[in-house]
């Protein structure tokens, strides 16, 4: 059986709340030292949540209109522990190779993935939010090893959500 090693932080990663912050999501973030959220808040108040919780690193949606919008930007890059990421609302919208980036986190799409292309891992946590699409909800933790990291995906109890 593979040991897994000793985790030294938590990223949480999530996309499309679209104005709403389950208990839930709350829940496992706050286990996080660290938020990704890449886009389609809709409001500041869920932004200023997510801010009491853990450092926020967060990219503009196309739903996040208004002057509390104007400060985030189109794209992001954060380097945390040395995992260096890439975060954009829409994957299409993208404006360089993200070769210099180990993560590549977007949203938009509301769909869960999580695939390695080129040596790149494009990741998509889905949206945690209002409950759109018929499609489950769902957000990502990365955990970060000493020499290594591991995503978890979050898949939330949608029975009798909006």
């Amino acid at each position: 059986m593979e040991e897994e090693g000793f985790v030294l932080r938590k990223i949480g990663i999530l996309s499309d709340t679209h104005g709403l912050l389950r208990p839930e999501v709350i829940g496992i973030l706050r286990e996080c030292d660290a938020i990704l959220h890449a886009g389609d808040f809709d409001n500041p108040e869920v932004l200023e949540e997510l801010e009491t919780i853990a450092p926020v690193y967060a990219v503009r949606g196309n739903n996040d209109t208004g002057p509390w919008a104007q400060s985030l930007e189109k794209t992001l890059r954060v380097e945390i522990e040395g995992l260096r990421f890439l975060m954009v609302h829409k994957r299409n919208d993208l404006p360089q190779n993200p070769e210099d980036a180990d993560i590549v986190v977007f949203g938009h799409s509301h769909k869960y993935s999580c695939q390695e292309e080129d040596g790149v891992l494009w990741l998509n946590p889905g949206s945690c939010g209002r409950k759109r699409f018929h499609l489950p909800l769902t957000l990502a933790v990365v955990e970060l090893e000493e020499n290594s990291f591991r995503i978890k995906q979050h898949i939330l109890d949608d029975s009798g959500s909006n």
